[in-house]
């Protein structure tokens, strides 16, 4: 019996971006489902229940930080695990803030194709 692809949400507000995760992601087996911005990131991941989040925290409409601590903040969304991907310019007290708020794993912009897929391996597995 096949095993269901596991499904990762990236939330983002660069459409390129999204295309990039699901062309990387896709080729391993994993179903991408892409969301613009943090409002509709937010807003997927409560219709999806997906296996792992990707979260950019510079979006325009609502940031990273603001999703993350909204789906911590819920009993359904709490255990999802979350990968912060954000770009090097971003500024130390998020980046600590981070660390304090345990995300599972930090992926700096640009990033290259197997340092994303080590990161969603390493948190959920590999599809096959």
């Amino acid at each position: 019996m096949a095993t269901k692809a596991k499904r990762v949400v990236c939330i983002e507000d660069e459409p390129e971006m999204i295309d990039l995760v699901r062309l990387i992601l896709g080729r391993k087996g994993f179903h991408v489902i892409g969301a613009n911005g943090g409002i509709e990131g937010l807003e997927t991941v409560k219709r999806e229940e997906p296996d792992l989040v990707l979260l950019d925290l510079m979006m325009p409409d609502m940031d990273g930080w603001e999703v993350y601590q909204q789906m911590k903040a819920d009993d359904v969304l709490r255990d999802i695990p979350v990968v912060v991907v954000t770009a090097k310019a971003q500024s130390i007290d998020k980046v600590l803030g981070l660390h304090i708020a345990k995300v599972d794993d930090y992926i700096t912009k640009p990033f290259g194709p197997q340092e994303l897929l080590e990161s969603v391996e390493k948190i959920i597995g590999t599809v096959e």
